[in-house]
């Protein structure tokens, strides 16, 4: 899968603009940064083990997995948010991943080499995830990303993701304006929050990607790998 720029990827693109250089690289954490969901999957699996029920598929959770609780407990119990049942398991959920949040979760291959790039760069980088704080700063620097520039995570602001909050606060943060950050995802919501927010979208094919092909988000670029998003940047 070829990195490219924008107006050259998708044929219902909204802008026909080349990528300007960022002065800084805001990421999903998810499916984006970093593998996280053999420990998701695991606290999912927890819960139906102690409902004498047999381990739902890794293959079918790991695409839900930047979902958070609605895509696992969904995959794994069958049941939306607004089903009996869905808040006593999401707790329970939360708490099982709670205590084993970085057993198996690692950065992507590829991530380290980028953030190292960005580094020489002179390009600042930051994490934007709906993952509640709670989560986000356990997890941050146990898997080597306690040097971000910025941390946002759901419940940072009002909004989560795709509302633009997240990612206006981020630049707010970095001094930046919206147009100077690029965003890069693995959900579609990471794509409308950055369009929303006024900055350069990317969408990350080497995620999740909820079993959904990401050429069809209308992001400003689509890559298969963290070693193309540095090609974008020459």
């Amino acid at each position: 899968m070829p990195s490219t720029f924008a107006g050259a990827l998708f044929p219902d693109m909204t802008s026909n603009k080349t990528l300007s250089r960022p002065r800084a690289i805001l990421f999903d954490l998810d499916g984006t940064l970093a593998d996280t969901a053999p420990d998701l999957a695991a606290a999912v699996n927890k819960l139906r083990h102690e409902r004498q029920l047999p381990p739902t598929p890794y293959e079918q959770l790991r695409p839900v997995a930047s979902a958070g609780a609605r895509g696992l407990i969904g995959a794994a119990f069958g049941l939306k948010p607004a089903d009996d049942g869905y808040e006593s398991l999401r707790i329970a959920f939360l708490d099982n991943y709670a205590a084993a949040i970085a057993v198996r979760s690692t950065l992507f291959d590829g991530v380290r080499e980028l953030l190292e790039g960005l580094n020489a760069r002179g390009i600042a980088w930051g994490v934007v995830t709906n993952k509640a704080s709670r989560f986000t700063d356990a997890l941050v620097p146990k898997i080597g990303l306690g040097t971000a520039a910025c941390v946002i995570s759901g419940d940072t602001t009002p909004h989560p993701k795709p509302h633009p909050a997240p990612l206006l606060e981020a630049a707010r943060r970095l001094q930046l304006e919206p147009g100077e950050c690029w965003y890069v995802g693995d959900d579609l919501r990471d794509i409308q929050a950055g369009k929303a927010a006024g900055m350069a979208t990317v969408a990350a094919a080497w995620g999740y990607c909820g079993n959904v092909e990401p050429s069809g988000w209308a992001a400003d670029a689509l890559v298969a790998s963290p070693f193309e998003l540095l090609e974008l940047l020459g």
